[in-house]
């Protein structure tokens, strides 16, 4: 009988399913686990919503009940009426990464929780019922820095001698905009570098993204600053080992897993200041600068690509995410608060 149900209920692969599953292959050797709802990479098949209502009728051997684990508003409500309509021996337990006031509805769903994990110090303000701050970890065994980083770039085909990328959604919120603006400053310094804007823009950001274009287009950089799309899941393993530079420049983030990723793939970042990513900088391989000033995010990236010292961040960048980002350090936190519902 299983006792721990982790939830996946979002059609498309978002940050918060790539979180989910990074954790989850984590977890599949501690417990004896289901997951419900849609696919996650490397994880096990999921069962429906209500093959794991079935499963539940009846607590886990040696527990007293088992526990669902939620991140999203769809997936609370299911764990609150197997626990609370249908009487199942189940608790809940929720993932919080916002770090800002939740609307009404998520807040009394949140209030329904046994037990509220925290991403942040920030993000705990905004959530009752938390049981302990747990930051997310990288898989430092899926994402491992290349021997020999200008072939694993070369090998991509963008040309140039480098390669510099801002991951996620195209949005305004994800600073997306301020990324390009930087790039504009950038790209005539360093001849050699190439530019990435790798992700999707929805159906509502399409004429943001047309906009960033035609910025481009007219700078005359539309062959070294790239919008590539959006990359599979199993792809981007890769290309994280080839670039030099991450460049992530939200004006908003709950707690912002690029930087991690590139860390553990042995590539430094600059970041603006929200999210986790003060963090994770706490070292030569990352550089803080502040929301929305695209100036400083490129001067910040001209002196990490251009200092002598670049292939010590590397090897810096990687030992922090193995020391202390992996995805071991939050399963380990996350089974603390589980052991602690299990034995109260």
């Amino acid at each position: 009988m299983a006792e721990l149900f982790v939830t996946n209920f979002n059609p498309n692969f978002t940050g918060v399913s790539a979180t989910a599953a990074t954790v989850l292959r984590a977890q599949m050797s501690r417990y004896d686990l289901q997951l419900v709802g849609r696919p996650l990479p490397g994880c096990p098949d999921p069962i429906t919503r209500r093959e794991a209502f079935a499963l539940c009728r009846q607590a886990p051997a040696d527990r007293p009940f088992a526990i669902w684990h939620v991140r999203r508003n769809p997936e609370m409500r299911a764990a609150i009426w197997a626990r609370d309509v249908l009487r199942l021996p189940v608790r809940i337990v929720f993932t919080s990464a916002a770090q800002r006031r939740h609307s009404a509805y998520p807040r009394w769903l949140i209030s329904r929780m046994d037990a509220v994990i925290a991403t942040t110090p920030q993000a705990a303000d905004y959530v009752p019922h938390v049981r302990a701050t747990v930051g997310h970890g990288v898989d430092t065994e899926r994402f491992f820095p290349s021997p020999d980083r200008r072939a694993a770039w070369e090998a991509l085909g963008f040309g140039g001698g480098l390669g510099i990328a801002s991951i996620g959604r195209i949005r305004p919120e994800k600073g997306t905009d301020i990324f390009v603006n930087a790039m504009l400053r950038l790209l005539p310094r360093l001849p050699q570098a190439r530019a990435l804007v790798i992700g999707r823009a929805g159906g509502k950001h399409e004429a943001f993204l047309a906009a960033l274009r035609e910025q481009v287009k007219t700078a005359g950089l539309a062959d070294r600053l790239l919008f590539i799309g959006e990359l599979p899941a199993d792809r981007l393993p890769q290309m994280m080992r080839a670039l030099s530079l991450v460049c992530q420049l939200p004006r908003y983030e709950g707690f912002g897993m690029v930087p991690l990723e590139a860390m553990a793939s042995g590539t430094p970042f600059i970041g603006s200041d929200t999210g986790a990513y003060r963090s994770f900088a706490s070292g030569a391989h990352g550089a803080i600068t502040r929301i929305g000033d695209a100036s400083g995010a490129a001067d910040a990236a001209q002196a990490m690509l251009t200092q002598p010292d670049f292939d010590a961040r590397a090897v810096a960048a990687r030992q922090a995410a193995v020391d202390r980002f992996s995805a071991k350090h939050e399963a380990d936190g996350i089974d603390r608060v589980y052991q602690q519902l299990w034995g109260s």
